[in-house]
């Protein structure tokens, strides 16, 4: 029994984006995948080649007498190799804070949260660009890259996922919403996620650990590995029409969520969703190759931050105009949610410090930054369902002696949320643990159980103080 505590994730879950970090670097300077795995070899980026002598045909000149003693010069100084660039810090505590935020808005419901961060335009618009980088390489061999990073891990979720659900009695074939032969069929999308994966909107009881809801929470954020796939696919002509053409690909997003997102045209089913979907962040994609392109920094910060607080000022206007039954959850709002995410993003793409390291006061955080990034698919797949699991495991403290009280109830109801929020991030570092390193293998990796940079920043101080003694 849980008390008739719900969990506030709405019916439009938001994500964190599930790859790495831009490298640092000046305009132009390519985003990186996580973890080095970048198309450039260890220490090929900035490499000092020596430049070889002509060979000439003129005779040697002719050595002095032995008794002549000469000094030999001396021999120059060994210039060490440049390494490659190191993360952009900035980057990365931005998707730490995404996803913390995703965690918060999924938890606690509150609808102002996708104003204070819009998440998901920050987390397309960090790929975007990561992928601008990755396109100067061959595009399928890109896409199938990205292909393979996505899947092993979602895997590794639909299993469990769909072990549960079949225990407690789902038959997809029998479902009254998606049931026969198409029922069947649309269980491919958890293998590839190309269309919407089914679930059961009721499975098991409602006495039961879990809501007889926690399926549709469980595979609800399975919606961004649909639209990132499809981003993914269609990178190379985005990229390709940006180079040619880039403030009119810049904008067309917008233009086609004023179209698909208002009402204006509707498109039915999930068609109409994967649609919705890719026109409301199309334009944070495509930001993100402005971003890896420098065509940001090339534009007076100014006029930029100016434009991009009118496009914001829009997308408050139009919300304030069409508020759903949550309120200013952006969510509800696809044109204001477009808008809003579009002006967000520029703003924090214009004044993008590239940082090295955290600096100050945040550096304490790195180790939970760096944790937080190598496991970001793991988190944004599994933060919904521990959410939900952390509701049986409170549910526990009724039964303790101290608790039969009417007044310790109360407390124990009045904080319930809170100790929710207390819980669930052990949770998620359990969860880490236990298939966070399906992430490793997917990147080809070595396997890691808490990859927080601690182990990788000894290592790079060995290898410096050997370098050092020679």
């Amino acid at each position: 029994m849980t008390h008739g505590h719900t969990t506030g994730t709405g019916a439009n879950p938001e994500p964190a984006g599930p790859y790495g970090t831009p490298y640092a670097g000046g305009p132009g300077t390519a985003a990186g995948m996580p973890n080095g795995a970048a198309g450039i070899p260890n220490g090929a980026a900035g490499m000092p080649y020596a430049v070889p002598r002509q060979r000439t045909t003129e005779p040697a000149p002719v050595s002095a007498p032995a008794s002549v003693s000469e000094p030999a010069p001396p021999a120059p100084a060994p210039v060490p190799a440049a390494g490659k660039p190191g993360r952009d810090r900035y980057l990365d505590l931005l998707r730490s804070i995404a996803l913390v935020r995703v965690v918060v808005y999924h938890l606690f419901g509150w609808a102002w949260l996708t104003v204070l961060f819009p998440s998901m335009g920050v987390m397309f618009a960090l790929a975007g660009s990561l992928m601008a980088r990755s396109l100067k390489r061959p595009a399928l061999g890109v896409i199938r890259g990205r292909v393979r990073r996505l899947l092993p891990p979602m895997w590794a979720f639909a299993a469990v996922v769909l072990t549960m659900m079949f225990v407690n009695g789902w038959n997809p074939a029998d479902d009254p919403d998606r049931g026969g032969t198409w029922g069947l069929v649309e269980l491919f999308n958890y293998l590839v996620p190309i269309g919407a994966p089914p679930y059961p909107w009721h499975v098991g009881s409602q006495s039961g650990l879990l809501e007889d809801t926690w399926a549709v929470q469980a595979a609800g954020p399975l919606w961004y590995l649909r639209a990132y796939l499809w981003f993914v696919i269609a990178s190379p002509l985005l990229l390709w029409l940006f180079r040619k053409a880039p403030w009119p690909t810049l904008l067309a997003p917008l233009g086609l969520t004023a179209v698909v997102g208002t009402g204006l045209v509707t498109i039915p089913g999930e068609t109409g969703n994967a649609v919705t979907d890719f026109a409301v962040y199309g334009g944070c994609w495509v930001l993100g190759f402005a971003h890896h392109d420098g065509l940001l920094k090339r534009i007076p910060r100014y006029v930029s931050v100016s434009c991009a607080s009118l496009v914001m000022a829009f997308g408050l206007w139009w919300a304030s105009n069409h508020l759903g039954p949550d309120g200013w959850d952006l969510n509800d709002i696809p044109l204001a949610q477009a808008t809003w995410s579009f002006g967000f993003v520029v703003i924090l793409l214009q004044y993008s410090p590239s940082w090295q390291e955290l600096p100050g006061r945040l550096a304490r955080w790195d180790k939970l930054v760096t944790l937080s990034n190598n496991r970001a698919v793991t988190i944004y797949l599994w933060h919904n369902l521990l959410i939900m699991a952390t509701v049986p495991i409170i549910d526990l403290a009724y039964q303790l002696p101290f608790m039969q009280s009417e007044r310790a109830v109360g407390a124990l109801d009045g904080a319930y949320t809170i100790w929710m929020f207390a819980l669930v991030w052990p949770l998620i570092g359990l969860m880490v643990l236990a298939v966070g390193w399906v992430e490793d293998l997917a990147a080809k990796r070595r396997p890691r159980l808490w990859p927080n940079g601690t182990k990788r920043s000894a290592g790079r101080r060995a290898t410096t103080t050997r370098a050092h003694r020679g």
